[in-house]
């Protein structure tokens, strides 16, 4: 069995139907765990330093055969995107002490049986956190969903809903970088003020304070929008199909308003698809993937040279993580909500 230790976990405890996970919809538990890959084993043990709190994670507590991805299983540890350190390894891929990121365990320590399914850390001059967000999943969503569906050209019109999501505030950075006007929309003044003083966005609106989205994206938008990032749906999304421009593109990411609702809200304004000869796309990052290296180019001397700017809502510690949850679908978080297991 070699070296045991004691591992915190965070377990979904059953299945939710509807409305908002609660604090009680997740227990934590105690379990030993051995820090040696079985024998014949091609997986891999590492010590989780970071762990990412993402809009999927409601979508996967709910029993659904629909979904890109598969729910979880109650009273299995909760899976999430991460950081962590590699501790012993079952495969040529990976040695002792690399870094990695990808799916883990929200727990401290975690038997991952697809290695194949990590990328190893090789840039570590920039903080590790960032790959829950940055240089992680998020940052590969928006530059899929950008540059690849969306296809943007310099000058156009970019609206980003939920921009200052993890996803959101870099496909705003990415626009702006390439020529583009750009509005996104946030849910607090707070929000909405650093949409526009430190990310760069051209404007930025509270869509809690709107009666009419739709004029409110007309009065942003007098001449139509070009390309909208899609991460909200329900009544955002059909104010948008009215404010599209012709041959304007949408890149379906997420659909964050109608994750806790019992019966999805329904869309009204499809006509403008047709008339407006419009590409409507939805993407899961998954199918691009294997666009990481090609995506590092890109971002890292951004960063390195100071042209994008990035946030972090951190907690400590495991036992914060279901309140970061909550906090995900209230509006709490401000910046890519982040778990600190450990710190390298």
């Amino acid at each position: 069995m070699g070296e045991m230790v004691q591992n915190k976990q965070i377990l979904l405890k059953e299945y939710i139907s509807t409305g908002y996970p609660k604090e009680s919809d997740m227990v934590t538990q105690v379990s030993k765990m051995s820090l040696n890959v079985p024998h014949g084993s091609h997986g891999i043990v590492v010590k989780n330093l970071y762990l990412s709190i993402d809009p999927f994670i409601r979508y996967r507590m709910s029993k659904s055969d629909r979904g890109y991805i598969d729910s979880y299983t109650p009273g299995q540890p909760i899976e999430v995107y991460g950081v962590a350190k590699v501790l012993d390894s079952g495969t040529p891929k990976f040695k002792k002490d690399d870094l990695v990121w990808g799916f883990t365990g929200m727990e401290e320590y975690s038997f991952i049986t697809d290695a194949d399914s990590l990328f190893k850390i090789e840039h570590t001059d920039v903080p590790l956190s960032y790959y829950t967000g940055l240089l992680g999943m998020p940052g590969m969503t928006a530059y899929a969903g950008f540059y690849e569906v969306a296809a943007p050209k310099k000058g156009e019109f970019v609206f980003v809903s939920s921009a200052f999501g993890a996803i959101g505030q870099l496909v705003g950075q990415f626009a702006k970088l390439l020529g583009c006007y750009v509005v996104g929309s946030a849910g607090s003044k707070e929000k909405v003020d650093l949409l526009k003083n430190k990310f760069g966005f051209d404007e930025a609106f509270n869509y809690k304070e709107e009666e009419d989205l739709t004029a409110a994206l007309k009065r942003y938008f007098p001449d139509g929008i070009d390309v909208c990032f899609e991460n909200v749906g329900g009544k955002m999304l059909d104010a948008v199909l009215v404010n599209m421009r012709p041959h304007g593109r949408i890149a379906a990411c997420g659909m964050i308003s109608q994750y806790n609702l019992e019966k999805p809200e329904g869309i009204h304004n499809l006509l403008d698809v047709i008339t407006k000869r419009l590409r409507f796309e939805g993407f899961v990052v998954f199918d691009y993937y294997h666009l990481y290296p090609k995506f590092l180019e890109l971002v890292l001397p951004y960063i390195k040279e100071g042209k994008i700017k990035y946030m972090e809502d951190t907690a400590e510690g495991l036992e914060s993580a279901p309140a970061a949850v909550l906090g995900l679908f209230s509006g709490r978080n401000v910046g890519k909500q982040v778990v600190v297991v450990a710190r390298e």
